[in-house]
Parts: C-alpha cells; sequence; structure tokens
C-alpha cells in the first residue's frame, strides 16, 4: 500500500457490563450489553467497512462484546487480543496504533473509555459536522463506535492526522 492509501480506524467501546463481585478486568457483559453488542456488530456490517484486523482488550466484557459483534459481520478479520488495551492511555493507545503493519487498511479497536473517547476526539483534526455533534452531544457511552479515516502509514497516526467520518451509538 502506498502512502497515500486511505485508511481506517474504528474505535469500538465494549456493551454494558454488569456490576459483579469478579475482578473489573472479569465483569461480564449484562443483558443490555449482549444486545447492544449485536447491534453495534450490525450496524459496523452496514458500514461496508472490511476490516483487516482486530485488535481487542483482554477484559470479559470487550471479549464477549467482539464475540457478538463479529457474528453479524460478513467475514471475521484476523483478531489479535492485546493486554496493552486496558486502562490504557491515549499516548498508550497511539503507540499502539502506530506498530499496525502497513499491509492493514482498516483497523478496528475493541477498547474502554476514556480512551476510546479520547482517541476518537484526539485524532480527529477535522470531522464530519454531523458525527462530531453526535459525539459532542453523546459522549461515548458504552456499545459506541467511531469511524476515523487518514492517509499515510500507520505510524504517522497523531494528534489531528484524521478525520472523524462516522459515530454512532446505540441510542441514535
Amino acid at each position: 500500500m502506498s502512502a497515500d492509501t486511505p485508511r481506517r480506524i474504528v474505535l469500538l467501546r465494549h456493551a454494558k457490563a454488569e456490576w459483579s463481585d469478579a475482578s473489573d478486568l472479569e465483569r461480564p457483559l449484562a443483558d443490555r450489553g449482549r444486545r447492544d453488542a449485536a447491534t453495534a456488530g450490525r450496524k459496523l456490517a452496514d458500514t461496508g467497512l472490511a476490516f483487516d484486523l482486530a485488535l481487542c482488550s483482554t477484559a470479559t466484557r470487550t471479549r464477549e462484546t467482539w464475540k457478538l459483534a463479529v457474528q453479524e459481520m460478513p467475514r471475521r478479520p484476523r483478531t489479535v487480543y492485546e493486554d496493552r488495551l486496558y486502562e490504557a492511555s491515549l499516548g498508550e493507545l497511539i503507540a499502539l496504533v502506530n506498530e499496525t503493519p502497513d499491509d492493514v487498511a482498516d483497523l478496528l479497536l475493541i477498547g474502554h473509555n476514556p480512551g476510546m473517547h479520547a482517541l476518537a476526539d484526539a485524532l480527529a483534526g477535522q470531522a464530519d459536522p454531523e458525527a462530531l455533534a453526535r459525539m459532542t452531544r453523546s459522549g461515548f457511552p458504552t456499545a459506541t463506535y467511531a469511524i476515523v479515516e487518514f492517509t499515510g502509514s500507520w505510524k504517522s497516526v497523531e494528534h489531528g492526522t484524521g478525520r472523524l467520518t462516522g459515530y454512532w451509538a446505540p441510542h441514535d
């Protein structure tokens, strides 16, 4: 792929988790979360994006979200379960994105807040006004995703290098 190849990163926050006696890392999805995860998968399938790679946090709720969402997609991308997505700071998330191989055109991250929202905000130097208005109004609730487009190598991704082109939340 050339340096001017359009690339997309989709940031998906895990669906609603139960509050339980389990450790935070082991919290499972709530009933609503299971429904919202499948709906998010259908909405992602409707975008027509064919993900080359999915990076998913190792937390139970993110793995369950991905398992339900990917069942709604036309094909399953290569999936890597990544410990570093759990409790990742904005800088750590950008560093992780920078490691993406350049043969990947469309990347999906399944992670947690505040990181997913912070990354969407940071990367979107430009934005579709409607998508930005919805994200500003709604924040980044569970099972929400944002789509950010950019050109260039994954190594060049940093603050303001992208364009927010899509945003969806379950209550939209």
